[in-house]
């Protein structure tokens, strides 16, 4: 099972370094005024997405659930902790998805914020992650 725990860390911080970059790269995509540069982004942050961030965020779901489905089902009934986990991880799904069709919106030239809403789009990983590591290793309820 360790090797399932070590894949899922591994494959986790692959999701998140998708989720830190690409609301950096929306930041940057909202302030560029050449085409060029447009097309560019578009590259990028579809790579990013699609070839990083997405795998990422499916290989950690399926060590998680491969981690959670060893997990004694009596001790998961007791372990509050756990259940908050899994609700942050589906609040990070939630964003994730959304990250996606902010991809899709840039695509189709369609994008409605500025760089500062992106900005603090940016930061919102930032708190997931924070939950989610204070949950699984101080374990506090």
């Amino acid at each position: 099972m360790l090797w399932i725990k070590a894949l899922h860390i591994i494959f986790m911080v692959t999701w998140f370094a998708g989720l830190f970059y690409l609301p950096r790269l929306f930041v940057y995509h909202a302030l560029c005024e050449d085409e060029p540069g447009r097309a560019r982004f578009k590259v990028m942050e579809r790579k990013l997405f699609w070839a990083i961030t997405t795998p990422g965020a499916v290989l950690t779901v399926v060590f998680g659930l491969w981690l959670l489905a060893d997990y004694a089902w009596a001790a998961y009934r007791h372990s509050g902790w756990l259940h908050a986990k899994l609700a942050l991880v589906a609040g990070l799904v939630a964003y994730h998805v959304w990250c996606g069709k902010l991809v899709a919106d840039f695509a189709a030239d369609r994008n409605r914020h500025g760089h500062v809403f992106y900005r603090w789009f940016n930061e919102v990983p930032v708190l997931f992650l924070v939950g989610i590591v204070i949950l699984v290793v101080v374990k506090p309820f």
